[in-house]
């Protein structure tokens, strides 16, 4: 038993003092609470801490505060959290919902395995697209669900979202004092102070449209974990309404950062491009990066709280404001646009293109997703169009290729790196975004997978058979395709994936 423990937390560490079975306690802390695993139940108790940025300091305000933890955690995992349950007794002899005046308060909740967190899947190599794929739906279902900051109210302004900030940074430099840390925070302070400056409209902009929501606002992979095949939300902010009514792109960019820490820019990239795909929110884009180094600097400032405590080495915490240095530089671009007829593995070379990009810098645009969207479809709905009519005409496609030019626009102008995921049949539809690329200074390049055409009829029977894509192309789509495909000429050659220079994606031309 850890004698610098408080009685209280000693004491309840006794399997005997559960009314419940419970054959041992295990102990997990964190910088402000601790969390008690008894039998198949867990209980948290918030430390009497008063920070800059948090007050536990009374019992009635650990009270108030467990119950918001409870309130707020039941958004998306009432099975999770359970009830607030009073500490009656002696620090020496305490009593969980005992009689009497209350000692201290507890979140009891429901035990989950620790081995399905999502920080503990990714260690072990077992976190797959299709784990954030079904974040993503959950997470912006739960954003379209969550209370919207009034337009008067503080939250989500250009103050509000700089004090944090600067906050996290004034924290870290008094607890990292070494000289080489010291000029590191300065560097990213600058930083932030001048994206701040930039962005100030955007942010204004996108608080006036509702984009500023209660979100989770801790949204790291050790407060997700996986239940019978699903991604789980659990463990958001209690503690500082700021923290939380925030907006949706803070949530988005706390799970890409994570995911980049644990060394996995693919699945960063992947989770991005679910995420804002899922919701429509390209404008998000433009943001991502200045909250993804906020985030990387909330858990530089963790860490370093715990190495004040005594709990680590000051090396977390470099990590962090390294990796934050990192997602500060700005990265190369690049316009890949795809090429061919249904069924010929377009997604498939866009999907690589995602997990592929060691940057963690690229963005999808799918002209089957963006086409519905459009015309107030979801991206599964069936359009019912007739052939060459309908969300299928003419009309509708200019339509189509026009905003998946104005979308490629926004985004490489938002410092990313796109593939437009499209058929591109005609040379002048793949011309114009050639000098899209060459007006934004990004390299281009044609992804043109390419099978027989029996092989594509059967794909396409398939996957109108299994209804899990958004394409509704059929036979007659694919007859009609094969009598306007105008094929790539000898100058779009050369721009092709796997027919290019050293340095290129060796993705092949024919799959």
């Amino acid at each position: 038993m850890d004698p610098t423990l408080p009685q209280l937390i000693r004491a309840l560490m006794q399997p005997a003092r559960y009314a419940h079975p419970v054959s041992a306690v295990e102990l997990v802390q964190t910088h402000i609470s601790w969390v008690l695993l008894a039998g198949e139940f867990a209980y948290k108790i918030k430390k009497p801490l008063s920070l800059k940025f948090l007050d536990f300091g009374t019992l009635p305000l650990r009270r108030q505060f467990c119950e918001e933890e409870l309130r707020l955690n039941r958004r998306f995992a009432p099975d999770i959290y359970l009830e607030v349950v009073p500490i009656a007794g002696t620090p020496e002899d305490p009593v969980l919902a005992g009689a009497g005046d209350a000692i201290e308060y507890a979140v009891k909740m429901r035990r989950f395995d620790e081995a399905g967190r999502l920080d503990r899947v990714c260690q072990r190599g077992a976190l797959r697209p299709e784990h954030l794929s079904d974040l993503a739906q959950g997470l912006v279902a739960f954003h379209a669900a969550a209370a919207r900051a009034p337009v008067a109210s503080r939250f989500g302004s250009p103050d509000a979202v700089l004090a944090p900030m600067l906050e996290n940074l004034d924290i870290s430099s008094k607890l990292l004092p070494a000289a080489h840390s010291q000029l590191r925070l300065d560097a990213l302070r600058a930083w932030t102070q001048q994206q701040w400056a930039r962005l100030t409209p955007l942010l204004q902009q996108r608080k006036a449209a509702g984009q500023v929501r209660e979100c989770h606002g801790d949204l790291h992979l050790g407060n997700l974990v996986l239940i019978e095949s699903r991604v789980r939300m659990f463990d958001c902010i209690e503690f500082n309404p700021d923290y939380r009514w925030i907006d949706v792109a803070s949530d988005i960019a706390f799970t890409a950062m994570d995911l980049l820490q644990h060394g996995q820019p693919g699945l960063a990239n992947w989770w991005v491009d679910q995420t804002l795909s899922a919701s429509g929110d390209y404008e998000a884009a433009r943001v991502l990066r200045f909250y993804a180094v906020y985030r990387a600097l909330v858990r530089a400032k963790v860490a370093a709280i715990r190495v004040g405590q005594g709990q680590e080495s000051a090396a977390e915490a470099m990590s962090y404001i390294a990796l934050a240095e990192g997602l500060a530089s700005p990265k190369p671009q690049r316009l890949v646009i795809t090429h061919g007829l249904a069924g010929c593995g377009k997604t498939t070379v866009s999907n690589q293109l995602l997990l592929l990009d060691p940057q963690a810098n690229t963005l999808r645009l799918r002209s089957d997703v963006e086409r519905k969207r459009l015309y107030g479809l979801t991206s599964l709905q069936r359009s019912e169009s007739p052939l060459d009519g309908g969300i299928y005409g003419a009309d509708a496609h200019e339509r189509t290729y026009d905003r998946l030019h104005e979308l490629a626009l926004l985004l490489l102008n938002a410092g990313w790196s796109v593939v437009v995921d499209a058929a591109f049949l005609r040379r002048a539809e793949r011309a114009r975004f050639a000098a899209l690329a060459q007006r934004c200074g990004a390299t281009f390049a044609i992804a043109a997978p390419q099978v027989e055409i029996e092989e594509l009829r059967e794909r396409i029977s398939a996957r109108q058979a299994a209804g899990s894509d958004a394409s509704e192309a059929t036979l007659a789509v694919l007859e009609k395709q094969l009598d306007w495909i105008e094929p790539l000429d000898l100058e779009e050659i050369a721009f092709a994936l796997g027919q290019a220079g050293p340095g290129e994606s060796q993705l092949a031309y024919n799959l």
